[in-house]
């Protein structure tokens, strides 16, 4: 299902307004009566994104002494999700966490700990379509309702280091890598001139998230926003999907990618310490990047090459949930929409540098944008980022991706047709357990 949303990078202190808040109402399907009160919140670790959730709930508070909003960062742990399931098995998760991926929302949704917004709020629906527009089916659950707020994103785009092309004789300014083999033949003027030590590295590792980092954007351009599961099937054995693995399986054969795990950042650190001449990243690569490596910003590249206005891209997002046990359901999601305004929605870009999922951003920050040349670029992504289906069985399905790559792609071992069919088949079935 392909989907709109908005992002950017950009990382400065604001000072939040005080705005009033939205109002909401029982809806059907509520169970009982909503009620207001103080309420408990998780936000992420991230210090900007700490800053941000600060003031918004200072600012809330300052405005609401029977409704007061209480805050800290999400406990720490193996992970953001082990957390909140973690806390959903004891019954005592917070009413909002401000960083719920939406690959985990169908195991959440299993465990009976997301409140179903669609049908718990009258106006649960309206305020959804209305800020983040088409996105919002992008989010829906398999019932065809939601179970998380689209919040904010981060389209990923082909970074690449001008100082490496240079040296391989290779346009720095406006670099040809549009198409496939534009960048193998890109890949091949670096090893050739020592420029890098590869052309693209990526996380290596086996860890079925890290397809998000690899073939995932790849796939999302040269498909037109196509998920790695839709309608029950899985679709990356596709002419679209054959085309991205192939180009993939190349850069990995010949050496321009390497198929080890790197020493140190898997994420940022070998675009960012020289290692690799291109690197694959959201706006948030820009100041991992900064002041070591000097860099330009293209689309991802495909088959045939698109343009960058037509050019399909990960988005990376991180939504907000309204957890089950938590008592004043109406304060959550009064505090939800208050936290999504305009105003807030503004700073959360400027002090994160990450966009809110609404579709009129590029008014709401147009002053903004228009003093980022990096950052305009990447709002030029802003309808066409795509994140992972929601479906059951997610990990299982992703992680079956995973290994079926480790063979057919990075080593090379098994045949490339054979082992994607048949992770293929068993993802069909893995999607039709749900």
């Amino acid at each position: 299902m392909k989907r709109s949303v908005v992002a950017a990078a950009a990382l400065v202190a604001v000072a939040l307004p005080l705005t009033a808040c939205a109002g909401g109402g029982t809806g059907p399907g509520s169970g009982s009566e909503l009620t207001e009160g103080p309420i408990k919140i998780w936000y992420s670790t991230n210090e900007q994104e700490i800053a941000w959730a600060e003031a918004v709930v200072d600012a809330w508070n300052a405005e609401n002494p029977d409704a007061q909003v209480t805050a800290e960062a999400i406990p720490s742990g193996k992970s953001s999700e082990d957390a909140i399931a973690a806390a959903i098995t004891a019954g005592n998760t917070p009413c909002l966490v401000y960083n719920t991926a939406p690959a985990a929302v169908p195991a959440f949704q299993k465990q009976g700990g997301l409140v179903n917004i669609s049908k718990t709020f009258d106006d649960g629906e309206s305020f959804i379509t209305e800020r983040s527009g088409d996105a919002a089916d992008g989010f829906r659950s398999p019932d065809g309702d939601l179970y998380q707020v689209p919040w904010k994103a981060n389209p990923f785009m082909l970074y690449y280091n001008k100082t490496a092309f240079a040296q391989a004789g290779l346009d720095a300014e406006n670099p040809s890598l549009s198409t496939y083999d534009d960048v193998l033949a890109a890949a091949a003027a670096i090893k050739t001139a020592g420029s890098a030590d590869f052309a693209l590295y990526p996380p290596a590792s086996g860890d079925y998230t890290n397809a998000l980092f690899d073939f995932y954007p790849f796939f999302l351009a040269n498909s037109g926003g196509e998920q790695l599961v839709a309608d029950g099937a899985a679709t990356f054995t596709s002419p679209e999907g054959l085309e991205t693995l192939e180009f993939w399986k190349t850069l990995y054969a010949e050496g321009y990618s390497s198929a080890e795990a790197y020493s140190g950042d898997a994420w940022a650190g070998p675009f960012a310490d020289g290692v690799a001449a291109m690197g694959i990243a959201g706006p948030w690569g820009a100041a991992q990047f900064e002041g070591k490596v000097e860099f330009g910003v293209v689309p991802l590249p495909t088959a045939d090459g698109i343009p960058l206005e037509e050019t399909y891209t990960f988005g990376d997002s991180k939504n907000v949930g309204i957890y089950s046990s938590c008592e004043n359901k109406q304060t959550a999601w009064d505090f939800t929409q208050f936290s999504m305004n305009a105003d807030n929605d503004l700073a959360l870009l400027e002090t994160t540098g990450q966009f809110p999922i609404r579709t009129d951003l590029t008014e709401v920050a147009a002053d903004y944008l228009a003093g980022d040349p990096l950052l305009a670029t990447f709002a030029e992504e802003v309808p066409l980022t795509v994140d992972v289906p929601n479906i059951a069985n997610a990990s299982e399905i992703w992680q079956t991706f995973r290994d079926a790559w480790g063979a057919a792609v990075q080593t090379g071992s098994a045949d490339l047709d054979e082992t994607m069919q048949s992770a293929a088949d068993t993802i069909d079935q893995l999607a039709s357990q749900g």
